[in-house]
């Protein structure tokens, strides 16, 4: 056999995943057509939220021939999805999004996802990285990232947004990461990049907001620090959450250490955030989501 006969036949793995009103048939409906598709499955979790009426499901799975390329599975399952009224979204699990990066003075968040990303922790491509200010243009530099100074003042604010939107255009970006921005989104922006744009906050929403959260923290006693990972609307910090994580401190702890903590918890929680997002994990139902880990 010839390698590029072999190639040919070489299965290929995928993801789908659906949610829809809740209804009998619809595991059956999926089921039927991968086995139709003579595709292998590999794994599979689904959720029915029986007080909404809704259902959730990820299946990833292998398949091999070219009649089982990813646009004819596509074209084909259309069929299964119409009488479900299915939102779904399928394609080869070898994708990786492209991810722009924005950031101000913290540079914990960013170095992290940079890292990982150049690990091959996360299956993505950081295309770009947008900051207010110039403290981290060396590292993005060495990564090998385009870096983009657009500084922000209220004057100005329009003009750095219409910029930023240029930029995610120009770079055909799937994602935007928040990786400590430090400057709040109009609500038109919002909206444009809603359910693509994952902020970073520095608490366990919705408990210390605004200035010096750590500080706050302390002057509460608190026992626990945390991070919250949520999808960006124009309602600030409010967004539906994708990920927590959350630290045991103690009375021994100082606001300088509750902060170096909190830093772990940010880079921890952001992380896993984008990992399930680009992964097909994360579903948004109205201001929550469900994420098929």
């Amino acid at each position: 056999m010839t390698d590029l006969a072999a190639s040919a036949t070489e299965p290929v793995e995928h993801v789908l995943t659906v949610d829809c009103p809740e209804a009998p048939g619809i595991v059956h409906a999926v089921s039927r057509f991968l086995l139709e598709h003579g595709s292998d499955i590999i794994d599979n979790h689904q959720f029915g939220d029986r007080r909404d009426g809704h259902f959730f499901m990820r299946v990833r799975f292998a398949t091999s021939g070219s009649e089982n390329s990813t646009e004819a599975l596509r074209r084909d399952f259309a069929a299964v999805a119409a009488p479900f009224a299915m939102r779904w979204h399928l394609e080869t699990v070898s994708t990786r999004r492209r991810v722009l990066i924005m950031v101000s003075r913290y540079g914990h968040c960013l170095n992290d996802l940079l890292f990982r990303t150049r690990s091959g922790d996360l299956p993505i491509d950081v295309v770009a990285v947008v900051s207010n200010h110039r403290d981290h243009e060396e590292l993005v530099a060495w990564h090998g990232i385009p870096f983009f100074h657009v500084p922000v003042t209220p004057a100005t604010k329009p003009e750095a947004e219409t910029r930023l939107v240029e930029i995610i255009d120009s770079f055909d970006v799937d994602l935007v990461v928040l990786a400590r921005y430090m400057q709040v989104l109009s609500d038109d922006l919002c909206s444009r990049l809603a359910g693509w744009t994952i902020n970073i906050h520095h608490s366990f929403l919705p408990s210390f907001k605004g200035a010096k959260p750590y500080h706050q923290a302390h002057d509460r006693g608190v026992k626990l620090v945390g991070a919250t990972a949520h999808y960006v609307t124009a309602d600030l910090d409010e967004g539906p959450i994708i990920a927590q994580e959350v630290i045991d401190v103690d009375h021994s702890h100082t606001p300088d250490d509750l902060a170096a903590i909190g830093r772990d918890a940010e880079s921890a929680a952001l992380a896993r955030a984008v990992r399930w997002h680009c992964e097909g994990r994360v579903f948004v139902q109205g201001r929550r989501t469900v994420v098929l880990r």
